[in-house]
């Protein structure tokens, strides 16, 4: 367990969920309405908690998809402190774990009607590098409405790790 210190003066500390641990699906699944499509990654990933005075405030789940590459494939903050800085150093965390399990290349998705999160990950050194057409058509089940927008599209981003290293020592 390690503590980062956000915006909003609180130290939060991280540490992997165990698999006898009741898995946080009140936040899983406000990153990701389909239970069964977080269980499947769950069984493959490596989920991480954050916590507040040793209380869970947010989630984020890795998975190594191909030879140095980890996607970021769930990320949430408790609604309260969403806003508040908690969401970028979660996202910090989660480069820095991506590195400890051996990726060069980190990316993350999201859908094409979540402009907070498409701001956030482009401010923390995503950039765009696709899109799933009708991934969220294929792959759910219920509409997904945000903001008044269909979900229809993932947005593919993705972080160089040694681009940010090179960015670094500047």
């Amino acid at each position: 367990m390690y503590e980062e210190k956000v915006e909003i003066g609180v130290k939060l500390s991280f540490r992997i969920l165990d698999w006898e641990e009741e898995k946080p699906y009140g936040l899983l699944l406000m990153a990701d309405p389909s239970k069964a499509i977080v269980d499947e990654y769950l069984s493959r990933g490596v989920c991480f908690i954050a916590e507040y005075e040793g209380e869970m405030v947010g989630e984020f789940v890795l998975l190594k998809t191909r030879p140095e590459t980890v996607e970021i494939v769930n990320i949430a903050v408790q609604e309260e402190l969403q806003g508040q800085g908690v969401g970028k150093h979660m996202i910090k965390e989660a480069i820095e774990a991506a590195r400890r399990l051996g990726g060069r290349t980190v990316e993350i998705g999201t859908g094409n009607s979540s402009f907070h999160q498409l701001k956030l990950y482009q401010r923390c050194g995503f950039r765009i590098i696709g899109v799933d057409r009708d991934f969220f058509v294929k792959h759910y089940e219920e509409e997904i409405i945000e903001d008044g927008i269909r979900c229809v599209d993932m947005i593919r981003l993705a972080l160089d790790l040694e681009t940010v290293a090179e960015e670094n020592k500047k």
